[in-house]
């Protein structure tokens, strides 16, 4: 789910242009609104974000959550926000720098916190809470995503067939918002070929070689089906046939835009848009090994790899944030519109781990470190459930309506967001 820009990347002017022409064409995220025209989904409308102050007691649930797991998840995300320019621009399109984050993540530092109750209150200190809304619309929907664990080997052979590719030196991946504020969170990826930035092979393309013999090979996996989902979900831990447990991250994609093969699969009939669900997807995949190759190619997003390591490693798959996410408390959101490193307040339905199990409600602190192809609009998210197969039961039916509220320093001036 995370983002990376290349690093030591130059791009010349030649490059330069056509992104800029590209850039003269595109409306800007924020806009009046259009007139909506009868019986036109809700989705037609162009995504706006709006602010609506609130209270704590607004909070459904808030005295009862355990704030303290949220500020570990807090703690995480400051390390990294201390050492970004304090003058540099918050994210998204909430007004102010960085540096309205300074108190707040100095004062979590230094305090003494052993309890949630003292949590709840550091939070209660330095925060107000804004509930989000979309064009008004304040329910939104949210899904659920985790760290899958998959058999590799680091040669190829016996079974392990199936590559997953490091990032390509030639990628290039050009961060809009650099050039109109309106595209902030808005990124292109391609090669130059002859001095133009032209689009990177699609997975297609890949699939049948593109990349062979560059010697991009991280690791070789024993499943296509596996490979497909550790790219939807961006992270995984892969158990080598050596004993050995690796952690592999995000890093880099073909730019190419994501595309949901369930709504491919439900117009084949094989199931209804209410049985959609990445076990559903999963089972037909494997229950249909000649067309599952070419319904995982519509999908012409690709994802490129890393080794994770270090202490970080140790705590957690890595987010868009660069820091470890933290099962049940990291969010990812659509930075076009928020922050990474906010605190939210989240109200949603989940599901019970058990599929046997009514849906739960979750009402819970989560702090936004993550991003994804899949997640469009202000009032969407996908929440991290961590490793394994009970994360992955509850990640991959949760697509559930839910709301909720920002947690913005006090001193922050949001007015020109409240409506």
């Amino acid at each position: 789910m995370s983002s990376f820009l290349p690093r030591g990347c130059s791009i010349a002017w030649a490059v330069l242009l056509p992104i800029l022409l590209f850039l003269a064409a595109c409306a800007p995220i924020l806009e009046p609104e259009p007139e909506k025209a009868p019986g036109a989904p809700v989705s037609s409308l162009i995504d706006r974000l709006h602010l609506r102050p609130s209270g704590y007691d607004d909070l459904p649930g808030w005295n009862t959550d355990y704030q303290g797991n949220a500020l570990r998840a807090f703690l995480r995300s400051c390390d990294k926000m201390l050492r970004h320019k304090l003058g540099s621009a918050i994210g998204g399109v909430i007004p102010g720098t960085k540096g309205a984050w300074r108190n707040a993540c100095e004062a979590a530092g230094s305090r003494d916190i052993h309890h949630h109750g003292d949590a709840r209150l550091f939070f209660e200190d330095w925060f107000r809470p804004y509930a989000v809304l979309n064009n008004g619309r304040e329910k939104g929907l949210f899904t659920g995503y985790f760290e899958p664990e998959i058999s590799g080997s680091m040669e190829p052979g016996n079974g392990y067939n199936i590559p997953l590719y490091g990032r390509p030196a030639d990628l290039v991946t050009v961060s809009l918002g650099r050039f109109r504020e309106s595209l902030a969170g808005e990124r292109i990826a391609g090669r130059v070929v002859d001095g133009v930035l032209t689009p990177y092979p699609s997975r297609a393309e890949i699939d049948n070689g593109a990349l062979r013999g560059r010697e991009l090979e991280l690791v070789w996996v024993d499943s296509a089906v596996d490979a497909f989902f550790l790219h939807i979900q961006g992270s995984g831990r892969v158990r080598l046939n050596t004993g050995e447990s690796k952690r592999i991250g995000y890093a880099g994609s073909n730019g190419h835009p994501y595309f949901a093969i369930g709504r491919s699969l439900v117009r084949r009939g094989a199931f209804s848009q209410e049985e959609v669900s990445m076990q559903s997807i999963r089972a037909w995949l494997e229950s249909n090994p000649a067309a599952a190759p070419e319904v995982m190619r519509k999908n012409n997003s690709y994802i490129f790899f890393r080794w994770l390591g270090g202490k970080n490693a140790e705590l957690g798959p890595e987010g868009a944030q660069g820091v470890p996410l933290l099962a049940g408390r990291s969010l990812a959101v659509d930075r076009r519109f928020l922050p990474l490193g906010t605190p939210i307040w989240l109200e949603a339905l989940t599901p019970h781990v058990d599929p046997a199990e009514p849906d739960q409600v979750l009402r819970r602190l989560l702090i936004s470190q993550d991003t994804g192809g899949a997640i469009r609009g202000p009032v969407r998210g996908d929440v991290f459930w961590g490793t394994g197969r009970n994360a992955g039961e509850v990640a991959g039916r949760m697509k559930h309506q839910g709301r909720y509220w920002l947690l913005l320093p006090r001193d922050l001036d949001v007015s020109v967001l409240v409506h």
